[in-house]
């Protein structure tokens, strides 16, 4: 089957040109699992990005949320790299990945905030060799997920060679995350459009490159088509309770744009307004769509 023919097949909802040769079509009924992100509480941990910082309403670090996730039901927790203190370790990692399992919590996934629309260059460069390390991490915890940022769209608009090397450094990281068996989401972020961001993983052509769909990143008068748009592409997803910004979400609607696609895998909250609260009945309404479907 060639790949135009498989696209039109299997995708009718993805514009046509895109290669998805890589993407096999997804088989039988939708199957969501539900998930949180340590994001949610990015005010309670004492770490972010390397710094000591001071945790608000409360102290949490990554073997408390852990526990949280498993005390709240949830089938994984994505573990944002940000949050991890600075001496991390083999053995801070495995750790970890003990911890969870004998919660019996999923590591689904962990999360980075790099940046390849810099340009050509060793400042770039430096930041491909940050995301193989995080990549090489995610192998240590059991993560077989990593979101990554292909950038901003104030940078890419700087020069077209930008979007080029953007390419090159996340094919780059592709094959280094091939050989361990790692996945790759790019993430709808920092402005880029839907389109942008199905060129790149249209181009960037490997088998563990998919997106991190963000529900509440784009940035178009009509997020919910984006969102279809990019669905069949998903190899994570990251509800969040209002999209762009203020507009609270339909979380039926986008879970039924999930089950149109066939989307199996992790559904996670990332939780970015009100108060840690409210995340459990979030939760509890999560798995009765995602049971749902």
């Amino acid at each position: 089957m060639n790949r135009r023919h498989f696209l039109g097949a299997s995708f009718a909802a993805t514009p046509p040109g895109l290669s998805l040769a890589q993407f096999p079509e997804r088989r039988g009924k939708a199957r969501m699992h539900v998930g949180l992100a340590a994001y949610s509480f990015r005010d309670q941990f004492a770490w972010s990005k390397g710094k000591t910082k001071t945790p608000v309403n409360g102290e949490i670090d990554m073997f408390g949320f852990l526990d949280y996730c498993a005390e709240h039901g949830c089938h994984g927790g994505e573990l944002t790299s940000y949050f991890f203190p600075a001496d991390a370790d083999r053995v801070y990692f495995h750790r970890l990945k003990r911890h969870a399992f004998l919660r019996g919590v999923d590591i689904c996934g962990t999360a980075i905030g790099n940046n390849f629309s810099l340009g050509p260059g060793k400042i770039l460069e430096r930041e491909v060799a940050n995301a193989k390390q995080w990549l090489d991490k995610a192998v240590l915890m059991g993560a077989p997920h990593v979101r990554f940022f292909a950038g901003t769209g104030k940078g890419f608009a700087a020069g077209g060679e930008r979007v080029e090397a953007a390419i090159a450094a996340v094919r780059d990281c592709a094959e280094y995350a091939g050989e361990r068996g790692i996945f790759i989401g790019i993430e709808n972020h920092g402005g880029i459009t839907a389109e942008l961001l199905m060129r790149l993983v249209k181009e960037v052509d490997s088998p563990w490159v998919g997106i991190n769909l963000d529900s509440g990143n784009f940035i178009s008068e009509d997020p919910y088509a984006d969102f279809e748009r990019c669905a069949p592409l998903a190899v994570n997803v990251q509800l969040k309770t209002h999209m762009r910004g203020s507009v609270r979400a339909d979380l039926p609607r986008l879970i039924g744009i999930l089950a149109k696609a066939k989307y199996q895998g992790y559904v996670v909250l990332e939780y970015e307004h009100g108060k840690p609260e409210e995340i459990p009945d979030y939760l509890a309404t999560l798995r009765k769509l995602c049971a749902s479907i």
